[in-house]
């Protein structure tokens, strides 16, 4: 079995849409985008290095035109990027020019595509398609890379969909700049009880 750990920008009130660069992704009229570029540090890029090693890639649509658009003409920022399997999760696109590209089209998919033997699965930003890992049981790990800073509106990581589920911190890192980056693992059932028990 694979494990699928969704990696992520937020701020502190949840908000990932658009992290990386103003044009990135305005829908809904976001005029936020590039929230991340004045918390960049030697510390987080670092971590960042470690965040990146290959791994296969589990997109959604939107976050998979982005990549597409930009990471095979630029992969001395992101070594292996073109080598990794890209599966897409998407009713409307069904092929693509960038290598090694799978789409998927159901949760069935991506529950057979977790149970088949391979590397890890990263999904990176892919706001809906996190949601629907959540509201499923399938994310066993998070990178949350947590800025000090909110938005108020944007694109959330987490809605009401989500099932109660418990994590374990693995490891974390405080920056200079502020951002915590955490490792979180899953660790099974909510526990509820009163204090003391």
């Amino acid at each position: 079995m694979r494990k699928i750990i969704v990696l992520s920008f937020i701020t502190l009130d949840g908000v990932m849409q658009a992290p990386g660069g103003p044009e990135e992704d305005t829908s809904n009229g976001f005029k936020y985008g590039g929230w991340t570029a004045p918390y960049g540090d030697e510390v987080s890029g670092k971590v960042m290095q470690k965040q990146m090693t290959p791994a296969d890639l589990l997109l959604g649509r939107k976050t998979f035109e982005i990549f597409a658009s930009y990471w095979p003409e630029h992969i001395d920022q992101w070594p292996g990027i073109n080598d990794v399997t890209k599966y897409a999760l998407s009713n409307t696109i069904k092929k693509s020019d960038w290598k090694n590209t799978v789409f998927l089209t159901s949760v069935a998919d991506i529950e057979k595509l977790k149970n088949s033997e391979g590397n890890d699965i990263k999904v990176w930003g892919s706001s809906k398609l996190v949601q629907l890992l959540l509201k499923h049981d399938l994310v066993d790990e998070f990178w949350l890379n947590i800025h000090p800073i909110t938005l108020g509106s944007g694109k959330k990581l987490f809605d009401n969909s989500a099932i109660p589920a418990a994590f374990t911190l693995i490891e974390s890192t405080a920056t200079p700049s502020g951002v915590i980056m955490a490792n979180y693992k899953r660790a099974g059932e909510v526990r509820t009880g009163t204090v003391g028990e």
